[in-house]
C-alpha cells in the first residue's frame, strides 16, 4: 500500500501559528478561516500522536514535537514552491522571475517591506518592479505587461483579479506655517472644496479618492497638479497650499512635525490597496506569495 503523502496546506498552516504566535495570526496568514484551522490542526496532531502546540490565553507555542515537525515542514514547502515553480515554467536554475507594477504610494510605503519578506521566503524570487500609478499599473496588467500590479484606486476593471491587500485612508495636511495650523474648529468638506489644493496627476490612485470624497461639492482649480507624493509633500512643505495625501504617504512628515494633519468633519476618505492580476483566479509561485505576505499584513493588522 502506498506511503501517506502529508497535507501541504495542513502543514503551511502549522508553521505559520509557529512563526506568528497564535492560532488566528496563522490561519489569517494562510487564508483559512479559524474554525477550519483548529480542525485541521487537532487532525494534525491526532495524525502524529503527539500535542505540537502549547495554547494560552497568550497564543500557541510549539512543544518540543511541534518544533521538530515545524522544521521539516518548512524545508518541505520549500522543495513543494520549488516544484511549483518549476511546474510553472520557471529556469531549471530555480529562479523565479516577476514583473510587479506598483503605485506610488505602495511602492514608497508598503512593497519594500513585502519585498525584503519575499526575500526571506523565497531567496530565488528575482522581482523587477515599475513604479507608476495606478491607471498606468492596470492597463499594463491588463496587456501582460506586468504579472501583478498593486494599485490605490477604488474601481478595477471586472476582467482583472483583485484582492484587497491593506487598508489606506486620505488625510488633509499642510505645513506648519500655514493659516490652517493654527485652527481650533475642524474643517468642513465645503471649505476643503473651496480650497485651492496641491494635487497629483489624473490617474493617480490618490487623485481619484480625493475626487471622489469631493464628489457633488464645488471643487476649486488646484493650486498645483503635481506627479508624485513626495513633489505634493515638498510643494505643501514649501507653503504652496494644503493638499490630501496619504496616510502611509505623510506618515514620516506627521511623525517628525514636518506637515500638520487639519481634520475634515464629514471627509469619506478610506480607500483599499489592491493586488490586481489576470488570468486565472489562483496565483502560483512568487506571485501567489508575494500576494500573501501583502495580505498578511492587513489580515493581523
Amino acid at each position: 500500500m502506498g506511503e501517506r503523502w502529508p497535507d501541504l496546506q495542513v502543514l503551511e498552516l502549522f508553521v505559520a501559528v509557529v512563526e506568528e504566535g497564535s492560532v488566528g495570526a496563522g490561519a489569517r496568514r494562510v487564508g483559512m478561516a479559524q474554525p477550519n484551522a483548529s480542525r485541521a490542526l487537532a487532525e494534525l496532531e491526532a495524525q502524529q500522536g503527539a500535542a505540537l502546540l502549547v495554547r494560552s490565553p497568550r497564543g500557541s507555542a510549539p512543544t518540543a514535537r511541534g518544533r521538530q515537525l515545524g522544521d521539516a515542514a518548512r524545508e518541505l514547502l520549500d522543495a513543494a514552491r520549488r516544484f511549483t515553480a518549476v511546474q510553472g515554467g520557471a529556469a531549471a536554475s530555480g529562479v523565479q522571475e516577476l514583473t510587479v507594477g506598483a503605485s506610488d504610494t505602495v511602492a514608497e510605503t508598503l512593497l519594500p517591506g513585502w519585498l525584503a519578506e519575499l526575500k526571506r521566503r523565497l531567496p530565488e524570487a528575482r522581482v523587477q518592479v515599475q513604479v507608476l500609478n495606478s491607471a498606468q499599473v492596470l492597463d499594463e496588467v491588463q496587456r501582460g505587461g506586468l504579472q501583478l500590479g498593486f494599485v490605490e484606486t477604488p474601481t478595477v476593471p471586472v476582467r482583472l483579479n483583485a484582492l484587497v491587500v491593506a487598508e489606506d485612508e486620505l488625510v488633509v495636511v499642510v505645513a506648519p506655517s500655514h493659516e490652517w495650523a493654527e485652527r481650533a474648529g475642524r474643517l468642513s468638506v465645503q471649505e476643503l472644496a473651496a480650497t485651492p489644493l496641491v494635487v497629483r496627476e489624473p490617474g493617480s490612485g490618490t487623485g481619484q479618492a480625493l475626487r471622489d470624497a469631493l464628489a457633488g461639492y464645488d471643487v476649486a482649480e488646484p493650486v498645483q497638479v503635481l506627479g508624485s507624493n513626495a513633489a505634493v509633500r515638498v510643494a505643501v512643505e514649501a507653503g504652496a497650499g494644503p493638499a490630501a495625501l496619504s496616510a502611509l504617504a505623510v506618515r514620516n512628515q506627521l511623525a517628525a512635525g514636518e506637515l500638520l494633519q487639519v481634520p475634515v468633519d464629514g471627509l469619506d476618505a478610506g480607500r483599499p490597496l489592491t493586488a490586481v492580476w489576470a488570468g486565472p483566479r489562483r496565483l502560483t509561485g512568487a506571485a501567489a506569495e508575494l500576494v500573501s505576505v501583502a495580505a498578511a499584513g492587513r489580515l493581523d493588522g
